[in-house]
């Protein structure tokens, strides 16, 4: 028991290393009768998951007979990799341990795949020890906004904003570019380049008239520049999305987009955009659309970018908080880093 408690530690170490948003973070790690083990990790799209990836770190020792941890249950389902079962079942594993089962219907069961192929499955929970339900709970904590998105039908969602030191997203004037330099522009454009899509309200595409587009070039401008400029484009480019009641203007970016996704209620817009295949939706609306997020308590992950300014009676966020008991409560996801003068800070909601 020791040794698969220390295993499991390690998984979970592992699985802290990866990339979050629309996919869960998971670790694995072969153990073997001697007490020895190697752990792997799922680093992000179409990279290996955290099983093969274990699995791979483990050459060239054999495999045959041994223990895999595994953080939460192993996918059954070919995506854009194959069924994680499989690999665990060509590399001869004796026994699987789970911490986490896996809510989404498109991926579980692979507990019971592994099963039926003779694998012995096991669940932290069922071994009755005080550890072991301690690492189940951190498993669990770990993907516990991934777990709210997909019980909840919709897409993992990531909200952008970008303020002034005391909180404003513009100026009185409602002049808002660019209130952060070059170096947070370009981050940003890396976070739109990975995300399925993009979303703002109706008061945004109409003021801006933007493109929602994946820049290579950092965005300095981007969403303003003339269509032959268009090849500075990220190979993938996210759906344009747009919440609102207001009817786009015909002539627009985003008007004549055929991609452009538009709809009047946000509940059931998530719920279209799951179905579509949308895992992962990054909200850079204005305040009004940003304070509906926010208080419907839709936001599993912020990502804000501070500039060194003060704007005094600036634009915020309308969110109506009345007492500090009731304020919204996100924790920091990693330390805050240095982008040129800007600082950039990603925060999970607390759950």
């Amino acid at each position: 028991m020791e040794a698969l408690h220390s295993a499991t530690r390690a998984a979970l170490d592992a699985a802290a290393r990866g990339v979050r948003g629309a996919n869960p973070l998971v670790g694995a790690a072969v153990l073997w009768d001697d007490g020895t083990f190697t752990t792997g990790y799922h680093q992000g799209a179409d990279t290996p998951h955290a099983e093969p990836d274990a699995l791979r770190n483990a050459s060239p020792r054999s495999t045959t007979g041994a223990t895999l941890v595994v953080t939460l249950e192993p996918c059954s389902h070919t995506g854009r990799t194959g069924p994680c079962t499989q690999a665990i079942i060509d590399a001869g594993i004796a026994r699987v341990v789970i911490a986490s089962r896996d809510p989404n219907p498109s991926a579980s069961g692979g507990a019971q795949v592994l099963t039926e192929a003779g694998v012995e499955v096991l669940f932290l929970n069922d071994l009755g020890q005080p550890w072991a339900h301690e690492l189940a709970a951190q498993a669990h904590r770990l993907n516990a906004r991934w777990f709210t998105a997909v019980t909840h039908d919709r897409p993992f969602i990531t909200a952008k904003i970008a303020q002034s030191l005391d909180g404003c997203v513009a100026a009185r004037d409602r002049t808002s570019q660019w209130i952060t330099g070059a170096e947070s522009r370009a981050h940003a454009h890396l976070t739109r380049a990975r995300v399925d899509a993009i979303a703002v309200g109706t008061g945004t595409a109409h003021a801006d008239n933007p493109r929602l587009t994946a820049r290579t070039d950092g965005g300095s401008g981007a969403d303003r520049q003339a269509d032959t400029e268009t090849h500075l484009g990220a190979p993938h480019q996210p759906i344009p999305v747009v919440f609102g009641t207001t009817p786009l203007p015909e002539d627009s970016h985003l008007g004549r987009n055929p991609r452009t996704l538009t709809y009047t209620d946000v509940g059931a817009g998530l719920r279209d955009l799951r179905r579509r295949g949308v895992s992962h939706l990054l909200v850079e609306g204005g305040p009004t659309l940003m304070a509906h997020f926010l208080q419907h308590d839709l936001v599993d992950e912020l990502h804000v970018y501070t500039a060194p300014l003060l704007l005094g009676d600036g634009v915020r966020s309308p969110l109506n908080v009345e007492t500090l008991a009731h304020a919204l409560t996100f924790v920091p996801d990693a330390p805050p880093e240095a982008l040129g003068s800007d600082t950039f800070t990603r925060f999970m909601k607390e759950v």
